[in-house]
């Protein structure tokens, strides 16, 4: 009797993203094998973009239940680079510290990463975001849909990030991609994808109950959609003279 040994080829595309960042979000993946595809999406109430990328590239490795030879295409440098470059497994070897007195941002899903890449072998692939990618183009459709999704699920990991936290893990996407400057003047590059910006005045402004400030514009990226607010752009809302007489 024959026994089966051939490894499954597998190619896994994913994208994520969060709308704003931190915000509603997202993911899309497909899955092909021997030509055949299948896609999957999944939507979540509040998130962020890097969460997103994390979770449709674990999604698509749990799915597999034999051990397979992965190649995986993101436009995410976030997640290749914390794989490639060893930062996730010191983040873990450090107990999920990435300095001593700063945790690691998102090692509940880096771990799981960690331990899905861990049982087969997976090599990762960058490709650069809305530039015609069929893969990429469909999945970031995909995420769309799960943005969009009536019923969405809680990111049960994600943490309102401390101030010294966002600075971290603003630094790991800075080093990952290589832009390093704040956005903010239109034209500035986006810190995601190095697409340069433009700038988007909101009209039809609706105030929530007993909010105190508002944007009055945007930056936004047109490759990837991040949205940046700055200082320059926020205004106060002007209360009634006569509310405190």
């Amino acid at each position: 009797m024959k026994v089966w040994t051939e490894t499954p080829d597998i190619e896994l595309f994913s994208d994520g993203g969060a709308e704003p960042n931190p915000g509603k979000g997202g993911f899309g993946v497909i899955l092909r094998y021997k030509g055949n595809s299948k896609e999957f999406f999944q939507g979540y109430e509040l998130t962020t973009n890097n969460r997103m990328e994390l979770r449709g590239v674990i999604f698509g490795l749990e799915q597999l239940k034999t051990k397979s030879n992965v190649q995986v295409y993101t436009d995410s440098k976030y997640v290749i680079d914390g794989i490639s470059k060893g930062w996730a497994e010191k983040w873990r070897s450090n107990g999920w510290r990435r300095h001593k007195n700063i945790k690691a941002v998102n090692s509940d899903l880096w771990e799981r990463l960690l331990n899905a890449i861990a049982k087969h072998e997976v090599s990762f692939n960058w490709v650069k975001g809305h530039a015609g990618h069929t893969e990429n183009e469909r999945c970031d459709a995909l995420a769309n849909k799960g943005i969009n999704m009536p019923n969405k699920l809680i990111d049960d990991g994600y943490e309102p990030l401390e101030e010294a936290e966002k600075d971290d893990e603003s630094t790991v996407a800075k080093n990952a991609i290589g832009y390093t400057q704040k956005v903010q003047k239109e034209g500035d590059a986006c810190r995601k994808c190095g697409t340069p910006v433009v700038k988007i005045v909101r009209k039809n402004i609706k105030l929530k109950p007993n909010q105190t400030y508002y944007f009055e514009y945007v930056f936004v990226c047109k490759e990837c959609k991040t949205m940046y607010n700055t200082e320059e752009a926020k205004r106060d809302v002007l209360l009634p003279k006569n509310l405190f007489d």
